[in-house]
């Protein structure tokens, strides 16, 4: 783990800042709840709280670390963090949930940096990754760096694709820097937090960052990188999206599948770049070489069915021109990996895929009366390029797109980091509560749940929610 000097620029002119809003009646039972948690294992009163949502992407899934738009919504479920100052410079993390062990730790560095390079995936270690980076922002700021007594409450459901880990990395961040009274645009805060997943070990995008930082209630949101920039995508007034989770999990911080991904894209880039006498050093990404190159998302495509193919690492290297250690020095491989890299398949997806974001966006800004056709289709096209040619789906999941299909989705797909998790599907308001039913009866017979089984956390309806927010006290 390499901790960088911070290199952010500051703009206090910036006003778009996460909201501080007194806490509303919905929220305040919970609060109150983890202020009671809070009280008893820290002996004070938390100063404030922070909320940061989980999220569902629609439609655009692996190609945010390439470079190219998403389309993601905040949902419901959270991370709430009750925090207060410590009397000591240290750190203390609890969950209300007994599960989940708490740890105490030095408020250095040094300390953080010893925490995350334990071999152990540890739900607190994204925590801790928020907090390093918002220490290094916070240290920019007039205030002393204050030692921190926290409490959180998660309600996403950990890796399901509904972005639970980041959503613990985005309030560390927010965590530390507001009660050091650094007051950040919500824009810093998403890329420092997109940052500080990194420390963990993955090699994502920005998208989960983006969303819970820049959500608004109501409307989607398209999110673009290199700048950062999120804009409105209003969903047919007629629109239901339902989630439906296959129980199966996959931590991603724990496999190596998706680092595999990244590298995969980051190669297929540098051999497309290669391929056509561009400086392939210059080259970090998949949209970099579509750049240089001025193609179209369909031209690139072809570029890539026509140019790539499964190479492992010697292959790769004659290609580029490279030994293996100098190749193992810019893509994260080990000098004797032996896998094939599937770059053809992996650069179609992304090419591909975004392609269909940007007509899923332009689809639901011209009404029409097969407007919620389209988007199905298009929905269902991202789950045959994730299943087929990015490999990141599995059998539980595709089963349990094919059942909400039979059940009368316009479209389902998988959403998340793949390789279980939840499945996003889309449906009318006529419809609904018909096809939350039948798709729940066949999910509790495909899985054998009991009559017990609280359907209500498998399936449910979703809408755009806000995105992060501080609570100021009220009265416990």
């Amino acid at each position: 783990i390499i901790f960088r000097e911070n290199k952010v620029r500051i703009d206090p002119e910036k006003m778009d800042k996460v909201p501080i809003v007194p806490a509303d009646d919905a929220a305040k039972s919970r609060l109150k709840k983890l202020a009671w948690h809070f009280e008893c294992h820290h002996k004070a009163k938390p100063e404030f709280f922070i909320r940061v949502p989980g999220r569902v992407n629609l439609i655009g899934e692996h190609i945010d670390y390439s470079g190219y738009a998403v389309c993601p919504m905040a949902i419901e479920q959270n991370i709430l963090v009750a925090i207060g100052q410590s009397k000591d410079d240290r750190i203390s993390i609890t969950n209300i949930d007994p599960k989940y062990e708490e740890i105490d730790m030095d408020l250095s560095i040094s300390s953080f940096r010893e925490v995350l390079m334990r071999h152990e995936i540890k739900w607190y270690k994204y925590f801790v990754c928020g907090l390093t980076e918002g220490f290094e922002l916070a240290k920019s700021g007039l205030e002393l760096i204050r030692g921190l007594n926290t409490s959180i409450w998660g309600t996403i459901p950990p890796a399901a694709g509904l972005s639970s880990s980041s959503a613990l990395v985005c309030s560390g961040v927010l965590a530390i820097t507001h009660a050091n009274k650094l007051h950040l645009a919500k824009d810093i805060l998403a890329t420092q937090s997109a940052k500080a997943e990194r420390l963990i070990g993955t090699e994502g995008g920005g998208m989960d960052h983006a969303i819970a930082f820049l959500a608004q209630q109501g409307t989607a949101k398209l999110i673009e990188f290199n700048p950062l920039r999120a804009t409105d995508v209003t969903l047919p007034r007629d629109a239901v999206f339902v989630i439906a989770d296959s129980m199966k999990r996959h931590n991603k911080a724990a496999f190596n599948n998706y680092n595999t991904r990244v590298v995969e894209c980051k190669l297929a880039a540098k051999i497309i770049a290669k391929k056509y006498g561009i400086c392939w050093r210059d080259i970090e990404i998949l949209i970099d070489v579509q750049r240089v190159l001025g193609k179209t998302l369909k031209e690139m495509a072809d570029i890539a069915a026509q140019e790539l193919s499964d190479c492992d690492v010697q292959e790769i290297c004659q290609i580029l021109q490279v030994s293996v250690m100098e190749l193992s020095a810019i893509v994260k491989i080990d000098n004797d990996d032996t896998r094939k890299f599937h770059l053809r398949k992996r650069a179609q997806h992304v090419f591909e895929e975004a392609a269909r974001v940007i007509e899923f966006r332009d689809v639901c800004c011209q009404e029409s009366t097969n407007q919620i056709q389209r988007l199905g289709e298009l929905m269902i096209a991202s789950h045959r390029s994730l299943r087929y040619l990015f490999d990141c789906s599995i059998d539980e999941v595709n089963q349990l797109v094919d059942m909400a299909i039979d059940s009368g989705a316009a479209g389902a797909r998988l959403t998340g980091a793949g390789w279980g998790g939840c499945v996003i599907a889309l449906t009318t308001k006529d419809k609904a509560d018909e096809f939350v039913k039948d798709l729940g009866d066949k999910m509790r017979e495909a899985y054998h749940l009991s009559d017990e089984t609280d359907m209500d956390t498998l399936i449910f309806k979703t809408e755009p929610g806000q995105g992060a927010a501080v609570y100021s006290k009220f009265p416990l």
